[in-house]
């Protein structure tokens, strides 16, 4: 008795892990979506409707040896802080007032998926 007891407090608390899980990517996504991809592209290349008008390309986030050489330290603070803040372009913007540090890491999580989908495909 104590063994099913036991079985159904965990998997019940495995079962309410996965659609988080699954929810964090998807939240990523909307989170690139509103706040990245108008210079980042939709699909993270780097090219997004914003970069006519600019002088730096932006990153690509699907390049997988630029990606690679990027601590998610280094993603979190250009993030939060901007590109000034890891000596990068001073055209990425800080989103420290619009972010919460949550959503930081989560689209730090969802620049990996992307910069992993074009060995994917």
């Amino acid at each position: 008795m104590k063994f099913k007891l036991l079985f159904l407090i965990v998997f019940g608390h495995l079962m309410q892990s996965l659609p988080a899980q699954a929810n964090e990517s998807d939240l990523g996504k909307e989170l690139y979506q509103v706040y990245c991809s108008q210079c980042h592209g939709i699909e993270g290349d780097g090219y997004g409707i914003n970069v006519e008008d600019m002088e730096v390309l932006p990153k690509d986030h699907t390049d997988i040896d630029e990606m690679k050489n990027r601590t998610d330290e280094d993603l979190f603070k250009a993030i939060k802080y901007g590109g000034a803040a890891v000596d990068k372009s001073v055209l990425m913007p800080n989103w420290d007032a619009n972010l919460t540090d949550k959503q930081i890491n989560t689209l730090v999580s969802y620049l990996r998926v992307l910069c992993c989908q074009k060995t994917e495909k």
